[in-house]
């Protein structure tokens, strides 16, 4: 499989906009998403745009840490002089930022304030406190239909997607035009990248046993899963996997999906579906790359694939909306629900529909007021990107 070589630089991001119009007077705009999907380009991209003075350091580097952490406002004042924006990248690796930046922000009139971080417990939970009402959080995720539709075109679109639904959507394998080099990317990104926050997260030291429980869940991608069941084959306690997942939630590599229930006695509601953010990650560790002709798995890649893409959406466009699985007792079941504004949405997710699929018996008598639609290659784009 080929792709055309682009340029990184040329792809606006969709929430570009939503960021440069909260980047306000003595507010900190909090940029927060996983590692490598474009975070510092993106703020070099909104840098290039805004015509203001600014003062951009890296979190990561010792001297800026050093002069970070004198905690006075003369200190602040003087190094930020001439200054009408103070942007800090990777600031999750600054100690007591949250605490920093709010001393920063109240004693500088004028001020704004941009920060980024790859993982959403330092940076999210960290300032979370500190920070109450003097923040605006944004999250990034990796490239989507909609941006990619920057740099291709209608005719170009269904081979690429294939190819998106094995090797996913970093932005960093647009550079690469093979798919041996796009493999070993995926793998050093599994293993150099993807689990750094969570190890260095309460000095965690499981590693492998991390890794196994992600390929478990690899292999259920669309399924219920068991944590009973994942911790008899891992050999951990129930609680310890939910941890572990739940820090996987949190570094955006995985996303939980719930039980929908209301009306019905029939209805699963305390089991949960679990979906990878990116194919790429998934494959990776199902140590599968092959080609969608070759594959038996296609219908989970494309389950999984199409509701990252709808995550994206909302994320990218501020949307709130509760998501749900819905499935009864006696096997009747829907792959995604919406809940918003009191309105509920049905999704069924398939590669091939080859006649009509029926809303669910249980689901039209509970939820006459419904709406309910399919969702496959044919008509995927209008549902992540219309409005």
């Amino acid at each position: 499989m080929k792709m055309v070589k682009m340029d990184l630089h040329i792809l606006n991001r969709e929430i570009e906009n939503r960021l440069i119009n909260k980047l306000v007077p003595n507010k900190v705009l909090v940029l927060i998403g996983p590692r490598r999907v474009g975070k510092t380009v993106l703020i070099q991209q909104i840098l290039k745009k805004i015509d203001t003075p600014y003062l951009l350091l890296n979190g990561e580097d010792m001297a800026v840490q050093e002069q970070i952490a004198r905690r006075t406002v003369s200190h602040y004042k003087n190094v930020l002089q001439g200054k009408d924006l103070l942007v800090i990248d990777e600031a999750q690796a600054i100690p007591n930022i949250g605490a920093i930046l709010k001393l920063i922000v109240d004693s500088i009139e004028g001020l704004r304030i941009m920060v980024s971080g790859s993982s959403a417990f330092d940076i999210e939970n960290r300032t979370g406190e500190p920070l109450t009402g003097r923040k605006n959080t944004f999250k990034l995720l990796a490239l989507s239909e909609n941006e990619f539709n920057q740099v291709e075109n209608v005719f170009e679109k269904k081979d690429h997607m294939h190819q998106r639904l094995v090797f996913g959507n970093y932005p960093e394998l647009l550079k690469m035009k093979t798919d041996n080099e796009k493999t070993a990317y995926l793998n050093e990104l599994v293993n150099s990248y993807l689990l750094k926050d969570i190890l260095a997260f309460e000095n965690i030291q499981s590693a492998d046993k991390i890794l196994r429980l992600l390929r478990l869940i690899a292999f259920q991608v669309g399924s219920e899963v068991s944590l009973q069941e994942l911790g008899n084959q891992l050999n951990m306690s129930k609680n310890t996997v939910e941890k572990y997942l739940d820090l996987l939630t949190k570094v955006y590599v995985i996303h939980k999906v719930e039980g929908f229930s209301r009306n019905l006695r029939k209805e699963v509601s305390k089991s949960s579906k679990w979906y990878f953010f990116d194919n790429g990650i998934r494959n990776i560790l199902v140590a599968n790359m092959n080609s969608i002709v070759l594959r038996d798995d296609v219908g989970k890649l494309w389950e999984n694939y199409v509701i990252s893409e709808r995550l994206k959406h909302l994320n990218n466009t501020g949307q709130i909306k509760h998501t749900y699985f819905w499935r009864t007792y006696d096997r009747q079941e829907i792959d995604w629900i919406e809940e918003a504004d009191g309105n509920l949405s049905a999704f069924e997710i398939k590669w091939k529909a080859s006649k009509k699929i029926k809303t669910p018996v249980a689901f039209a008598k509970g939820y006459p007021n419904a709406t309910f639609e399919t969702i496959t290659p044919e008509n995927y784009l209008e549902w992540i990107v219309a409005e």
